[in-house]
Order: structure tokens, then sequence, then C-alpha cells
């Protein structure tokens, strides 16, 4: 009789060890792209252009034919002054880069016309707070997997010996 109990608490055991394995791989698998932006995608020349890349935990850059490299602080934007030399009617390729996360690729648009030349580079402040998940996305701390996992192999151990004490006791 004890072997029977040995092995349906071990089963129980792997079977929780299992069911708790892919959890922690779906958590660790949400791990965040940045999200890349130019606003407006048509301008004309020497008009203003809004980039931004949310979502990326370090400076990113943003770089094309009718503008400077840019560098995008993490939770910001810049804005940069479109080239007075874009042909309008063409269509630029505005490359954004964010180190360790990914990179992205927008075309910007010139229109006829000209806009007032400004030829500040500026940074702004970053625009409230970002909702997420947070913090619950932290990165996988081995020492904890294990113990939870400990634990819910000892409440489900636990939970199989009372039932089956009582039901023991109930036999005549």
């Amino acid at each position: 009789m004890r072997a029977k109990r040995a092995a349906s608490a071990a089963l129980l055991g792997v079977a929780s060890l299992a069911l708790t394995a892919p959890i922690a791989t779906a958590a660790d698998s949400q791990a965040s792209s940045p999200v890349f932006s130019v606003t407006p995608s048509t301008v004309s020349p020497g008009g203003r252009v809004t980039l931004s890349a949310s979502g990326c935990n370090t400076t990113s850059t943003a770089s094309s034919g009718v503008f400077n490299t840019v560098s995008i602080s993490p939770g910001s934007s810049a804005t940069v002054t479109v080239d007075l030399s874009a042909r309008p009617g063409a269509q630029y390729s505005v490359q954004f880069n964010c180190p360790g996360q990914g990179t992205g690729s927008f075309n910007l648009t010139i229109t006829g016309g000209r806009s007032t030349p400004t030829i500040s580079t500026t940074s702004t402040a970053p625009a409230g707070v970002r909702g997420g998940l947070g913090g619950s996305i932290g990165g996988l701390n081995a020492g904890e997997l294990a113990l939870g996992t400990a634990l819910v192999v000892i409440a489900a151990t636990g939970t199989i010996f009372v039932v089956r004490r009582r039901a023991e006791g109930r036999r005549h």
C-alpha cells in the first residue's frame, strides 16, 4: 500500500512540474519589441517630422537621405527638419535601429512646395506613463522558479496525503 502512495505522490509531483514549465516559457517569450513611427508620413521640403521608437530600452537612431542621423532617447521622440533639397514626389526611406531589440524602416513621401525652413533638431520629454505589464516580465529567476515549483509539489502532495488518509479511515 505504501508503494502505491509513493508512486502516486511521485507521479503528481512530476505532473505538476511538467505543467509549470510551459508557463515559465510563455512568460519569458513575451519580450517587447520596439514600435517605430514617423509623423507625418508626407511632408514638404523644409518641413518637420517627428520620429519615435517606443518600447526601445536603449538610445535608438533614425537616419534618412533627407535629414541627418538623429538619436532618440528611451521614452521620448525627436523632431527633425527635412532638407530643402528633397525632391517633391519622391519617397525616402527612414531607417530605425534599436540596438539589441530590432530595426525598422518607413517611407517618407515628399510633397510639392516648400515650408518655412528650420534648422534645429530637438528632443522632447516623455509624454506620460506607458502602461504595460507592471514589471511582471523582468527576467526569469531560476531560484524563484524552483521555489514556486517546490511549493506547488508540496501543496499537491499534502492534499493527496490528507484526502487518502481520510478515505482510509472511512473504510470498514
